[in-house]
């Protein structure tokens, strides 16, 4: 057994009073959750009401959303990194779906060529999926029932079908229409020539056409807009798409009218709704509400992007392990005497990103385990690529477990815990050692303590902070009133949710519930049905496709 107490050169007293105010920092009242939630409507209305705002409530000129009933045979393509994917997705009708896929690799000297070779390599690639994996047979969307949102049949759009392909392009893009966009700049490692300003849909028709494959461009895809299709389409329904992961962003059904930036354009003038991509991740740049602390200004003044995606380095998997290295860094590094590891780091812990937000949920689980029932997190209803069913949804409100204040220092006071806790910090205590390369004498189960702790306490604010921007969706569409009162009298509230937190982090999920039960009321959160809407880029891009086609492109 460890020992339960480190060389603290401080005194006990001493020490809890720094965790007390570190615990300070990172706390969130009903007031502020509500402070934010209400800067973040504001933000909303300046993003509908104008352009080049950081909350850019970008118009995807996606006017529908599936129901489940809709079938066909729709191509995805998703280009956003190292490999490009090639996807066929067939609908069956009954909110199930088959996916087919292959990935394939992108060079180096594609990424920075011409376009017209990167492109070509696209269409090359789309072609060889069709010949060796897919049915490659183009069915044409139809319903057995009237449907508003029935697919035409593919022999009406063309005498010679071509299969409706929906890309997902993950770079900078000002799309103007579902199947327009411009390349704005490249990021991740790209630098294609003669790309940037042109339309990607029409580089990558252009080349279709060149290869003579029947194959139509039909729609360009945000990944959280293919959530909330995805969501839609197994669910029967969806209100909000969003991506609790590495980044964050979330998109949402709007009524046409409420974009005023859209003018007098046909598009507002049809009236309806469209889904609007929020890219709340540059939520409060300024910081004027979001509870900042010197650990996340160290995390922003250090990254790529300074002062830019503010609320995505305080709730997104990329930048939690990061505040909580800088945490535990801190009490390495307190004086006159250390807080923690006896003044002692590691290589890994000394560097930047060194703690990954993995180890962060390594940490909890072992803290969790056998304490909280667990909720086995599943998939919404669908047929996935080896043709199984897949279960239903993450845990909803009645069964998502409130869970007691592990954000409290409290739980740093060993000596007073049980015998269970001990064993528990047994096991966190190996996590460190393991993950972080530290020496196992310098590693006291007060700090296997500490470090269970600074991880729950920059975990839950992320949540709630996540709450917030769900609840300011349920507001800005009636659904819900800021503080509760209001009760909307649909019987659910349909949320498609993807991401490596939300998915993965332990009581991620309950901790947002919390913070969007005191934003609207009990009443409205259990409504509120968060399931995960897997494969926004893929899936969802194959059923924008089918959107496309309803709108006649």
């Amino acid at each position: 057994m460890a020992p339960t107490s480190a060389l603290f050169g401080a005194s006990p007293d001493v020490a809890r009073r720094v965790l007390d105010d570190i615990e300070a920092q990172f706390r969130l009242s009903k007031d502020d959750l509500v402070t934010i939630t209400t800067q973040f409507l504001e933000d909303f209305a300046l993003g509908l009401g104008e352009y080049n705002h950081p909350m850019a409530m970008i118009p995807t000129f996606v006017t529908g959303v599936p129901n489940g009933s809709e079938t066909g045979t729709f191509l995805a393509l998703d280009l956003g990194g190292t490999n490009l994917r090639v996807c066929e997705v067939e609908l069956l009708g009954n909110h199930e779906f088959v996916l087919r896929q292959q990935k394939y690799k992108v060079s180096e000297a594609l990424k920075t060529g011409e376009a017209t070779a990167l492109f070509d390599y696209l269409a090359d690639s789309v072609d060889a999926f069709l010949t060796e994996f897919a049915s490659a047979v183009p069915s044409s969307p139809t319903t057995e029932q009237p449907n508003p949102f029935a697919s035409p049949s593919l022999a009406e759009l063309d005498p010679e079908p071509a299969v409706p392909l929906g890309l997902t392009f993950s770079f900078p893009v000002e799309q103007t229409a579902l199947n327009r966009g411009k390349i704005l700049t490249w990021t991740k490692g790209f630098a294609a020539k003669n790309a940037v300003g042109h339309d990607v849909v029409q580089l990558l028709q252009d080349a279709f056409n060149r290869k003579h494959l029947h194959v139509r461009c039909v729609a360009l895809v945000n990944d959280t807009v293919g959530a909330l299709l995805s969501r839609a389409y197994t669910s029967g329904g969806c209100l909000l798409g969003s991506i609790f992961g590495t980044g964050t962003n979330g998109a949402y059904v709007e009524h046409v009218e409420n974009i005023r930036k859209l003018g007098d354009s046909p598009a507002r003038q049809n009236g309806g709704y469209m889904i609007v991509n929020t890219e709340w991740g540059a939520f409060n740049n300024t910081r004027t509400v979001l509870p900042t602390t010197p650990f996340d200004n160290k995390v922003d003044r250090e990254s790529i992007n300074p002062r830019l995606q503010a609320y995505e380095k305080f709730i997104s998997g990329m930048y939690l392990g990061e505040i909580t290295r800088n945490i535990l860094l801190s009490l390495i590094d307190a004086a006159p005497k250390p807080l923690l590891f006896n003044g002692r780091s590691s290589s890994q812990l000394n560097a930047h990103y060194g703690l990954d937000t993995a180890i962060m949920s390594e940490v909890e689980e072992a803290w969790e385990t056998g304490r909280v029932p667990t909720v086995p997190l599943t998939i919404d209803s669908a047929v996935r690529k080896e043709g199984k069913p897949a279960a239903n949804g993450l845990p909803s409100a009645d069964v998502a477990s409130k869970i007691p204040d592990w954000q409290s220092a409290h739980f740093t006071d060993v000596d007073s815990l049980s015998q269970d806790d001990l064993a528990r910090l047994e096991r966190i205590r190996g996590i460190i050692i393991q993950r972080l390369g530290l020496d196992a004498a310098d590693v006291s189960l007060r700090d296997a303590a500490i470090v269970r702790w600074a991880s729950s306490l920059v975990a839950n604010r992320a949540a709630r902070l996540s709450g917030c921007a769900v609840a300011a969706v349920l507001v800005q569409t009636g659904r819900a009133k800021l503080g509760g009162g209001f009760v909307t009298d649909e019987e659910k509230i349909i949320v498609g949710v993807d991401g490596s937190l939300i998915q993965h982090y332990p009581n991620f999920n309950t901790r947002l519930r919390e913070s969007l039960r005191e934003l609207v009321g009990e009443e409205v959160e259990k409504k509120v049905d968060i399931g995960l809407a897997k494969d926004g880029s893929g899936v969802g891009a194959a059923l924008c496709a089918l959107q496309a086609t309803k709108q006649g492109l």
